[in-house]
This record gives structure tokens, C-alpha cells and sequence, in this order.
């Protein structure tokens, strides 16, 4: 029976679920946790399988052919409940679920806090490794949730809000990791790290509506969210879908937009 788990799934709610044949959870952990400890049944998705590595803009969407591969591997079936965790806070889980809505799967979890909570809180983890029978999905590309360059310009000056989810000192063009640093002009800046709990084991802040109207981020309008690569914004396009909002990624993110030499950019810094 698949199980009947809701967009944040917290730990304890998890456990009861381990060893259902409808249930699929994805570890997004980085290698060395995947190997060392993971929760008993996971599949493993490297990070680095879910983006393109093409310079400059390497956190773009890889082709669809790719992301079958990656798909079947794991024993994805339409029929399957995915669970994503990892080892951060949430930014590759939310990337992995922003990707199963890309393409067309939207019976998804993201575990709130974690692996982290997970093993803090007396969890059962494993080292040993699944065999998982691979699937035989086929995939399309529902553009819906991407959003391109020229999706970006095309909303600059509209009522759709550029959430940054970089650092302050990126947004302001105090620390270039591009060839120029700033923000895309009017864009909103709230560093995904600031979304975390760090007193309940990294899971998502109790107070994310008020947190956003602080900083100008308003629910009710469209969205697109952007970070460097589109890793740690996988976060805040996690938050965004929680909390109702219309959200798209902006894969390419700063890596594409800050290379160009043609994009507008605000420069405090300069």
C-alpha cells in the first residue's frame, strides 16, 4: 500500500514506514555518510547525477537522457512514494524533488532535518547496501518548474519575485564567484541557511511565513528562485512548493547570469 506521507515527513512518522515495497527513499548524502550510515532500504543519488557539470552554469538540469538513466536505476515507477533526504539542511533533497517534479512526479517527501535528525534522534541506520531492481520509467521534461534566462529577463519588472538564495555577501557583490558579483536586479535576498532550525537538528524553521515576509518574499505572488549553481536554492524551492507558492528554479543561476556579460546585474559592491 503506498504510503500516506505528507510533504515534510518528520523522523518518527519515517520509521514506521521502513520496508514498504511502495515507498522509495533517496539518500543524497555525501559519500562518505552514504557509506559510513543510511537509513535501512535507501538508494543512493549522487549529487553530481542530477546536474549537468557543463561550464559555466554546471547546476543546469542534465538532458532527459541522463535523468532516465539516473531514474531507472534507482527503481522509480510512477507508483512509488519518494522520500529525499541528506546531510545539509535540505538544499540537494529539495534539488532532487524540484527534479522528480521536472519530471512528473509528485508523490514525494522531503525528511525533515534530515539524516541528521534522523541519526541524532536514535533511528535505525545501516551500512549495509540494498540491491534495488532497476525500473524501466520513461520520462518527459515538464518545464513548468524551470525557469531559463530568459525567463528571468522576461520577469524583471513584474510582480514575480527573484528569491536570492545566496549569501548576503554574494548578493551584495562582496564575494564574486563569477566573473561579476552583485544580484540580479530587485531580487530578494534570503541565504537558505536561514531556513534551518539548528536547535531541532537542521529541520525547517517553525516560523518560514513570517521569516519570508520580512524579507519581502510574498507568498501569494510567482516566484523564481536562484543560487549559484542551483543546489542550495533546491531549499527555498522546497519552501516555496510547502508553502503554496508559484515557484520556479532558475537552473542556471548565478554561475549562467553572473558569466554573462550581457545580463543586468546591481552592484553595491562596485
Amino acid at each position: 500500500m503506498s504510503p500516506s506521507l505528507p510533504l515534510v515527513v518528520e523522523p518518527d512518522d519515517l520509521v514506521s514506514q521502513l520496508g514498504n515495497d511502495d515507498l522509495l527513499i533517496v539518500d543524497l548524502c555525501r559519500e562518505e555518510n552514504w557509506q559510513a550510515h543510511h537509513i535501512p532500504g535507501a538508494v543512493h543519488v549522487s549529487p553530481a547525477e542530477i546536474v549537468s557539470g557543463i561550464q559555466p552554469a554546471t547546476g543546469k538540469l542534465p538532458d532527459a537522457a541522463r535523468l532516465q538513466a539516473v531514474m531507472r536505476r534507482i527503481g522509480l515507477t510512477p507508483g512509488k512514494h519518494v522520500v529525499a533526504y541528506d546531510d545539509e539542511g535540505g538544499g540537494w533533497a529539495g534539488r532532487f524533488i524540484w527534479t522528480l517534479d521536472v519530471i512528473g512526479h509528485e508523490a514525494s517527501s522531503l525528511l525533515n532535518g534530515g539524516l541528521i535528525a534522523w541519526a541524532n534522534e536514535g533511528h535505525p541506520v545501516t551500512s549495509e547496501i540494498t540491491e534495488t531492481a532497476p525500473s524501466s520509467i520513461d520520462i518527459n521534461i515538464d518545464r513548468r518548474v524551470i525557469a531559463d534566462k530568459e525567463d528571468v529577463l522576461a520577469a524583471l519588472g513584474t510582480d514575480t519575485i527573484v528569491w536570492d538564495a545566496r549569501s548576503a555577501e554574494e548578493h551584495a557583490g562582496l564575494k564574486v564567484v563569477a566573473a561579476r558579483g552583485g544580484h540580479i536586479p530587485g531580487a530578494r535576498n534570503l541565504d537558505w541557511l536561514e531556513l534551518m532550525d539548528r536547535e531541532r537538528n537542521l529541520r525547517l524553521r517553525g516560523d518560514l511565513d513570517v521569516l519570508l515576509e520580512q524579507r519581502g518574499i510574498d507568498i501569494s505572488k510567482p516566484a523564481i528562485t536562484h543560487c549559484q549553481t542551483h543546489h542550495r536554492s533546491g531549499l527555498t524551492y522546497f519552501v516555496g512548493k510547502m508553502m503554496g507558492m508559484d515557484i520556479r528554479a532558475y537552473h542556471g543561476s548565478w554561475s549562467e547570469w553572473g558569466n554573462d556579460p550581457d545580463t543586468p546585474i546591481d552592484n553595491p559592491a562596485s
